[in-house]
């Protein structure tokens, strides 16, 4: 300050310190300048403040900033800012018990296959490091393709997808793809590794917040999660990693980008219309998703003609799939499902 006062400017500052001892005393200082009679700087006027009382309140100040943003960051991590956003709530205190509103989007769930029976091999802590390790391998595919996880259910995964149903779809495959690195992570240090199944559908969602007086949770209701829940469970019946139900299919971009086939068609309730359910195998080994390409048209007339009854047609097409691709479990179910079929209307003839 005195420097600048020398220079013909007022100066303050309010870093300067006394030390006494082993007491330090904070200070604002305010220098002016003083100028004679033809202008010249003749001396300068310096006055000193003790500010200790400032600085402690400035430092309360700044503790209680930060003790508040790491409130509001463990908030965000129970209630998603993208959420709050949906219900058009700029801060977790704007938000009342009831709030609602209905939106159009994708939702996905995901579940660790024979979890139960590996978690019984685990100590308690041995469980949480595993279950966190793997949901926060998995949480960087769903928030890099513009979704939100909306809760965890012990192992499970439910996200939501404001945007495009390909959003939605992109962090499934994602997710399948991290899970291959996760496993040969896993390997080198002696574990199995884990499978999981994705499911995977798209239409019209109610959310808002339920509860009572003394405890309040946000919450997604629609039989739009419902669909994509059976989704995620079906995956264990085919054997599959990744299943979209027709809603999100319709809803891609282009669908054609994507390796995927129609596996089935499902009774939902209140629909009177069948739900066409699609595969999903991008993330598969590159040689699998190959030859799961090159069938997929045998595959889906094989699956027309089950359809629409034609068993022993359906059964020759289901077989040839099977020569090119033994490992194709879908084409071997309804193989299976053929020759259950004839076995029936064999023993109605008969009868």
């Amino acid at each position: 300050p005195l420097v600048q006062a020398f220079k013909g400017e007022n100066a303050t500052a309010d870093d300067l310190e006394i030390r006494q001892g082993n007491k330090i005393t904070p200070l604002e200082v305010w220098v002016t300048p003083i100028f004679d009679e033809k202008g010249n700087i003749a001396y300068a006027i310096a006055a000193f403040q003790d500010i200790t009382d400032r600085k402690k309140a400035e430092t309360e100040r700044l503790k209680f900033t930060n003790e508040l943003f790491e409130l509001n960051q463990s908030f965000s991590r129970f209630v998603p800012r993208q959420f709050l956003q949906l219900l058009d709530k700029k801060s977790i205190l704007d938000v009342k018990l009831g709030d609602q509103t209905q939106k159009e989007m994708s939702v996905l769930f995901s579940d660790i296959r024979d979890f139960t029976s590996l978690s019984e091999q685990l100590t308690t802590e041995e469980n949480f490091k595993f279950i966190n390790s793997y949901l926060s391998s998995m949480e960087p595919a769903i928030i890099e393709n513009n979704g939100f996880i909306d809760k965890y259910i012990g192992d499970a995964i439910m996200a939501l997808f404001s945007g495009s149903a390909d959003d939605a779809l992109k962090a499934g495959i994602n997710m399948l793809q991290r899970l291959n690195q996760y496993n040969h992570n896993r390997s080198r240090v002696g574990y199995i590794p884990i499978k999981i199944g994705i499911g995977i559908n798209t239409g019209s969602l109610m959310l808002g917040t339920v509860g009572g007086a003394s405890r309040m949770d946000s919450t997604v209701i629609s039989d739009t999660v419902n669909l994509a829940s059976r989704l995620e469970e079906l995956t264990k019946s085919y054997g599959v990693s990744l299943l979209i139900s027709h809603y999100t299919f319709s809803h891609l971009k282009d669908a054609n980008k994507y390796s995927l086939r129609v596996i089935d068609r499902l009774k939902v309730k209140g629909k009177s219309i069948a739900v066409s359910v699609y595969e999903v195998f991008d993330a598969d080994l590159p040689e699998i998703r190959e030859v799961k390409s090159a069938t997929k048209t045998l595959f889906e007339q094989a699956l027309l003609l089950y359809t629409l009854g034609a068993f022993s047609e359906a059964i020759k097409l289901f077989t040839t799939c099977l020569s090119q691709n033994p490992t194709d479990t879908v084409a071997r179910i309804y193989q299976f499902r053929c020759q259950r079929k004839m076995r029936s209307l064999n023993r109605g003839i008969k009868h």
